[in-house]
């Protein structure tokens, strides 16, 4: 028993961070639909297993639908349980769907009376609830997203269009045409421009089923590409992180920076 335990214990502390750490993410009913005005539900977790919603909600709050002609979309049915958000997304137009929870927080801590403070907002708010000459102020902004797509008939590529803002993923072949066994390239880009040597991890669903994660590692070239052959069907997901100087916050000296995609990878 005791030799048992301790195997366990090693295999988990060499387990790699990635494989241990919550991962966020939106996994909808379908990525790829037809019909007249259909509806996917889309889940939003965060959780130990993909994608299995066993840790805590990822909340809507920021939550952003952009339909195929560009315009901004409101979810119907929201809901945040103890476990999971899900809503629905009505598909009114032809085209591709970009569904994404983009957050842009900043962070600080610092001490008062003796005791630690910490506090997490947005950059309007910032100078307005933290004392600007509170004792080790150190002050953080984070900004993130978290996305998927879903195509109605045929895909078109205005809701897919880069915002020019933080980390992102410019899809060279299209989000919603991935096959197995078929090569698909995408581009990273941080505020618009490419971005080189950014490590990708990708990994497929259903992580609680194996014993390994089976994540495929790529890094972006000059321009900020990678590629990808996908080796089965499945919902795989997609992250990449970074950080540099580019703050919009008062006092803050670092931005990190964090891109998720769910994708979905169809049979031949």
């Amino acid at each position: 028993m005791k030799r048992s335990k301790l195997a366990i214990a090693f295999a988990l502390a060499t387990l790699p961070f990635a494989a241990m750490a919550h991962k966020a993410w939106l996994q909808p009913s379908q990525t790829v639909i037809a019909g007249e005005n259909p509806v996917v539900t889309v889940d939003a977790a965060v959780s130990n297993d993909l994608f299995y919603f066993n840790h805590v909600p990822l909340k809507l709050d920021n939550l952003s639908i952009v339909a195929p002609d560009g315009s901004k979309q409101a979810p119907s049915n929201p809901a945040t349980g103890k476990y999971r958000s899900v809503f629905d997304v009505e598909l009114k137009q032809t085209g591709t769907y970009r569904i994404g929870v983009i957050n842009d927080y900043a962070t600080a801590s610092w001490e008062e009376n003796g005791q630690p403070k910490r506090w997490r907002g947005t950059p309007a708010t910032f100078a307005a609830e933290v004392p600007k000459n509170a004792k080790g102020l150190q002050v953080g902004q984070s900004v993130s997203r978290v996305e998927t797509f879903v195509t109605n008939g045929s895909p078109n590529d205005t809701a897919i269009k880069p915002s020019g803002n933080g980390l992102e993923m410019v899809p060279v072949t299209h989000p919603n045409d991935l096959f197995a066994k078929e090569e698909a390239k995408f581009r990273l880009e941080i505020d618009g421009k490419p971005a080189a040597g950014l490590d990708v991890q990708i990994i497929r669903g259903g992580t609680r089923y194996r014993n390994a994660q089976d994540e495929i590692k790529l890094k972006t070239d000059a321009n900020g590409e990678f590629a990808v052959t996908w080796p089965e069907p499945g919902m795989y997901w997609l992250e990449a992180t970074s950080q540099d100087d580019k703050v919009t916050v008062p006092g803050a000296k670092q931005r990190r920076l964090g891109y998720v995609a769910t994708l979905e990878v169809l049979p031949q």
